[in-house]
């Protein structure tokens, strides 16, 4: 796992820099409430194959993160991301990642550099390309990295950040791992919070949507 204390301080202050411009530039829409259903996807993986929604049915937890190659949120998250999908994978929970930027607008994003992040980097989960931009919209996200945490009768139990900071070392609160384990001891109830502010981001939107 990357070391974030070895973050020189310089990369620290323009994450913060980002994340209040991304918040001046606002959100796609509202956010799916908790209690939501699933909203279905079909997408295209980095390895060429269509993955569904469906596809997981039979798992436990669904974890849906909006994702992306060049934002340094995303990039700071990343190897904690990889972790808790390892380690939540032995007891049943699919992670899916899900890139909805728009490659004109940020070329870093781009369908072939999805499949080359995907494998400098290992990823144990599928990288999905929301070409579209209609599942981002749809589950009115606004950021990446931005999570939305489905129990096995799909519907929304936890919505928002990964945890409270882009440095792992100075994390307080584990809010995706938190609800993970409430939801697989079998008391969502007890999840609390139960939505976050993700920040991060935002995602680069087609002209003309």
């Amino acid at each position: 796992m990357l070391r974030r204390s070895a973050r020189p301080v310089f990369l620290t202050s323009a994450l913060t820099a980002i994340s209040l411009a991304a918040c001046a530039a606002g959100a796609s829409g509202k956010p799916l409430a908790v209690g939501s259903s699933l909203p279905a996807f079909s997408l295209k993986n980095v390895d060429g194959q269509t993955v569904s929604s469906a596809d997981f049915a039979a798992k436990p937890a669904l974890a849906v993160i909006f994702w992306c190659n060049h934002c340094p949120f995303v990039q700071a998250y990343e190897a904690r991301t990889i972790a808790l999908a390892k380690e939540y994978a032995e007891r049943g929970v699919q992670f899916v990642v899900i890139n909805p930027n728009d490659a004109k607008k940020q070329p870093a994003d781009s369908y072939e550099k999805m499949q080359q992040r995907a494998k400098d980097k290992g990823y144990p989960f599928p990288y999905l390309h929301d070409v579209t931009q209609e599942i981002a919209r749809t589950y009115g996200a606004a950021r990446t990295p931005e999570v939305y945490l489905f129990g096995p009768d799909r519907k929304l139990v936890y919505h928002g950040r990964i945890d409270d900071n882009t440095e792992e070392k100075d994390v307080k609160k584990h809010d995706l791992k938190n609800a993970l384990d409430l939801l697989l001891a079998g008391t969502p109830e007890k999840i609390s919070p139960q939505t976050t502010k993700a920040f991060g981001c935002t995602i680069k939107w087609r002209e003309g949507k």
